[in-house]
């Protein structure tokens, strides 16, 4: 599941709204609507992302949160590390190879030093 996946599924169940209600009022499939929630699905458009904040009645803030949310969303990245230095290579190659068995609390504090950045 990605993070705009799960906020989506956490104000969809909030409001008390089915998703395949949610994705007919949307004008989307069911099925599309489950793998954004699910990660199964890249990144939602823009406008997209909009119309759901919209929809659920999302605040400026939350309706911001939610377009960022969108942005590191992507469940297949590639990293690029031609010209950096070695070490940054061994980092994705590690982090690629071991996320999946990285405890939680590692995770945690990984991405509180990344937000630093």
């Amino acid at each position: 599941m990605t993070p705009f996946g799960a906020r989506v599924r956490a104000l969809r169940d909030a409001k008390g709204l089915a998703l395949k209600t949610m994705a007919a009022d949307l004008n989307v499939s069911a099925a599309y609507l489950s793998a954004l929630e699910h990660g199964h699905r890249g990144r939602p458009a823009p406008g997209l992302v909009m119309q759901i904040a919209g929809y659920l009645g999302c605040i400026w803030d939350e309706a911001e949160d939610l377009k960022r949310l969108a942005e590191v969303s992507h469940p297949r990245v590639t990293i690029d590390t031609a010209g950096l230095d070695p070490e940054r290579t061994e980092l994705a190659n590690r982090l690629a190879l071991h996320i999946k068995d990285l405890p939680h609390d590692a995770v945690v504090r990984m991405l509180a030093v990344l937000q630093d950045v």
